[in-house]
């Protein structure tokens, strides 16, 4: 479906042939546009043009948004996504620069204009120096004209691979693009084997990692100590009312406790009787993240997490989720200050 700016009787479209143009291919736009006597042209890959219905020649293959503006009004304004694929198939992201643990896009781009029959295969090269992707894929089916995956770790070459079966005739192609650390957030967790760091992509977490520093937010009283409206309490002061509870924490009016029963939440006010958050084991630890909204506690199986925003009358609305294997873990504290 055609896509037209209308104002004062001008509508501005424009054509562009042909569709599926290739580098170093002459591209000519004609411009149909209904009225108007002032013409700029943007190419999408720094070149511009004043004509009317200019021919245009890319360099390089990618996708690039050309704009037409008439009579030097925004208004009265065309843009079209053009591809243009190269004689060779090749692939391509759209981000100008990568991140760890960052969801990108690859694009096939095949020059296709007889409609031969094509596959694609998406594959991860290892690294040259570690001899390991460093790129996860997200997808379930490697077979698509697209692949969603994210980079794992910093990387100066991160490789990136597809196979292209055209016609018969098999292409691989790898590209590498560099890789930029990312600062954030981090969970810290003592054991008896040393204290760590985790550090929290969104969804995506990197693994844990031995970390010497931090001792402050350890060493501190993580969930036998509280202060709300001002006043401090303890957990003996808990205790009176629940005489089971080996630690709390306090946010948005609910209390978060755990026991040798589990994790349970209540309200601060007492109106309500504990729900619990996680009952299949003993909660060994816990901490709240008021950064990104999170309760985070540990039991035989590992460190676990969930929001605790978003709850209705206390039951929460999402399933716990698993963030790492640790066990024997003693205390949880979360690290507000990106590193």
């Amino acid at each position: 479906m055609a896509l037209v700016a209308c104002k004062k009787g001008i509508e501005v479209n424009f054509n562009v042939t042909p569709e599926e143009p290739k580098a170093g291919e002459s591209v000519k736009f004609e411009n149909v546009s209904s009225g108007g006597e002032d013409w700029e042209w943007n190419f999408g890959d720094g070149m511009t043009s004043t004509l009317k219905s200019p021919s245009h020649t890319y360099k390089k293959p990618g996708d690039y948004i050309v704009r037409l503006t008439v009579n030097k009004k925004n208004s009265l304004t065309r843009t079209r996504k053009l591809t243009v694929y190269d004689t060779i198939p090749n692939f391509s992201c759209e981000a100008e620069e990568f991140f760890i643990y960052t969801d990108y896009t690859f694009k096939a781009q095949v020059y296709n204009p007889y409609n031969y029959t094509v596959s694609y295969e998406w594959f991860c090269p290892m690294d040259n120096m570690m001899n390991l992707p460093c790129l996860e894929i997200t997808d379930s089916v490697l077979t698509n004209a697209t692949l969603h995956a994210y980079f794992t770790r910093p990387a100066s070459e991160a490789r990136v691979g597809l196979r292209v079966i055209l016609n018969g005739d098999t292409t691989e192609i790898v590209n590498t693009y560099a890789v930029n650390d990312l600062l954030t957030h981090s969970v810290l967790s003592r054991t008896p084997d040393g204290d760590y760091r985790q550090r929290i992509f969104g969804s995506k977490y990197t693994p844990v990692q031995l970390w010497p520093d931090g001792l402050a937010l350890l060493d501190a009283e993580q969930d036998t100590a509280q202060t709300y409206n001002g006043v401090e309490f303890l957990l003996s002061d808990l205790q009176s009312f629940v005489p089971e509870m080996q630690g709390f924490h306090i946010a948005n009016r609910k209390l978060y406790f755990r026991d040798d029963k589990g994790l349970w939440v209540a309200n601060i006010d007492g109106a309500s009787f504990p729900v619990p958050i996680d009952t299949s084991a003993v909660c060994y630890a816990m901490t709240l993240d008021k950064t990104d909204n999170r309760i985070y506690w540990a039991n035989a199986d590992g460190v676990w997490y969930m929001p605790f925003v978003g709850s209705d009358n206390n039951r929460f609305v999402t399933t716990p989720t698993r963030l790492n294997t640790l066990t024997s873990v003693t205390k949880l504290a979360c690290d507000p200050e990106k590193k």
